[in-house]
């Protein structure tokens, strides 16, 4: 289960994200330096209890309206093998230490986890609680039989991120991880046939929470 430490971060996660964000194909420029503030979110645990996972929503207020954004991230002790181009940055965390922070979808383990999430097979927790489930979160698997990851490589597009899924079986598993979030009024008419991962988030800190999709899956 996922283990939260109230504890500093420097520099903390918005700032990173302050500084990333607009070097993204998918972000929405506003024409001034991003103004963030966190949204929502929720995490999901590595197996082999190395990796912090975090599906994390920012909204961004420096334009003439809130854009929110979804940001899958991970968080390592040591660099992630030939991930200097998903490199966030890095933070010193209070209690364990030196965390290099990557952009979660070129890190096979986030990957991994979102695809057993689809499928069923992965619960997700609370982004601020530990060892709390979050049944907010909800899936649909893509399909009906197991799916043991390969190979992975992901392309950014302007909404979003493309990742094809290798599979051990042969064929693919085609994720895209929407990016910039949009509410969702009727969630069978925005998904179709795909398998999918809803979750909520807040459009302002007074506001109810809105739900919309945060990943589609489809296997070919």
């Amino acid at each position: 289960m996922s283990i939260i430490y109230r504890t500093t971060l420097v520099p903390s996660k918005l700032e990173l994200l302050t500084e990333w964000l607009p070097t993204r194909t998918w972000y929405q420029v506003t024409g001034g330096r991003p103004a963030l503030e966190k949204a929502g979110g929720f995490r999901l645990d590595d197996p082999e209890g190395e990796v912090g996972i975090e599906f994390m929503v920012v909204a961004d207020t420096s334009g003439a309206g809130a854009t929110a954004y979804h940001v899958p991230l991970t968080y390592r002790s040591s660099p992630l093998e030939e991930g200097e181009n998903a490199l966030v940055g890095t933070t010193e965390h209070g209690v364990l230490g030196r965390r290099w922070v990557y952009d979660g979808t070129r890190d096979p383990v986030l990957v991994t986890q979102l695809v057993a999430l689809i499928q069923g097979d992965a619960k997700a927790q609370a982004q601020s609680e530990s060892h709390t489930p979050d049944p907010t979160v909800d899936a649909r698997p893509a399909c009906d039989r197991p799916v043991v990851q390969v190979r992975l490589a992901a392309v950014d597009g302007v909404m979003g991120t493309e990742l094809q899924v290798g599979l051990a079986a042969g064929g693919q598993f085609m994720l895209r991880v929407l990016r910039v979030l949009e509410p969702v009024a009727d969630k069978a008419g925005e998904v179709g046939d795909y398998g999918y991962v809803t979750a909520t988030w807040r459009l302002a800190a007074d506001s109810p929470p809105v739900r919309g999709v945060f990943a589609l899956a489809e296997l070919r």
